[in-house]
């Protein structure tokens, strides 16, 4: 499922935190069970496994873990696994555009999604606010931690359904590995000005850049950048012989590069000619 238009729905956003709190794992958790609402668990510090529906799936800092209602789950420490730190809540009563009462469905299908970056910086942070508060036992400690909670649940969706994400799910509705590279190239193709991270790519699909990339290069014959590049660099040449107004850094720019330079060089190196010999005519 896609969702075009993500949003809280005005009047279903009163989320209730029905716990929260910060563990850690010694041993394993020896009971595999669900709820009858949703709990999200975050991997603060460690590695190892959980046991989610019919997989076992590998965990690691940064990670977090959406159970959905009826989602069964437990920890799992094998012999020789140092502790792990983790950090849980869960809620009801809230609704984002698109999605059931009380949910956040995951776009890789999947209970488990990986963070980095300053997105993981704030998602840490706000679980370190929330487990201070929640020792503090101040005045009005609950509606604290309910606010910081907040924060995490909207942090968590729009790391998932943003609008302007990267990839917007073109790619990850297709699991089957054999998939991969024509859909990957598909979606260079039709997105060869933008941004484009294979590592965030791989990281979506569950794969390694390494395998995806051996995946395309058997099936298409080159590497991925390699196949981004010329298609950016045939785009340049047709704008270069056919817009005239447009200046080198501007063609540069409207095929993904920030940098004319790199972009010439990158040019030449295919053409062997300039950028600026490209657009003389005959």
């Amino acid at each position: 499922m896609q969702y075009s238009e993500f949003d809280l729905v005005e009047g279903e956003f009163n989320p209730q935190l029905l716990f929260s709190g910060e563990i850690h794992r010694t041993e394993s958790e020896n009971n595999f069970h669900s709820h009858a609402f949703m709990e999200i668990g975050i991997i603060l510090e460690g590695e190892g496994i959980y046991h989610i529906g019919d997989e076992y799936v590998d965990v690691r800092e940064g990670d977090v873990m959406v159970f959905l209602p009826g989602t069964r789950h437990e920890s799992i420490i094998r012999e020789g696994d140092m502790p792990r730190r983790e950090f849980f809540f869960g809620a009801i009563n809230f609704k984002f555009s698109g999605m059931h009462e009380g949910q956040i469905n995951l776009r890789n299908g999947k209970s488990v999604f990986h963070t980095k970056g300053e997105v993981w910086k704030e998602i840490k942070k706000v679980c370190g606010e929330m487990e201070t508060e929640n020792r503090s036992r101040k005045l009005g400690r609950y509606y604290m931690v309910k606010s910081l909670m907040e924060r995490l649940l909207i942090l968590i969706a729009r790391e998932q359904y943003e609008v302007d994400s990267l990839i917007q799910g073109e790619i990850f509705e297709y699991s089957k590995t054999e998939e991969v590279p024509i859909k990957l190239a598909a979606y260079l193709e039709e997105h060869f000005a933008e941004k484009i991270s294979l590592d965030q790519i791989a990281e979506e699909l569950y794969l390694s850049p390494f395998y995806i990339s051996k995946l395309f290069k058997a099936k298409m014959g080159e590497s991925p950048i390699h196949y981004l590049i010329r298609i950016r660099l045939e785009q340049a040449k047709i704008m270069l012989e056919n817009e005239e107004k447009l200046g080198i850094s501007q063609v540069a720019k409207r095929v993904g590069y920030d940098d004319a330079y790199h972009f010439s060089k990158l040019i030449k190196k295919m053409y062997g000619v300039a950028p600026s010999k490209i657009r003389k005519k005959p």
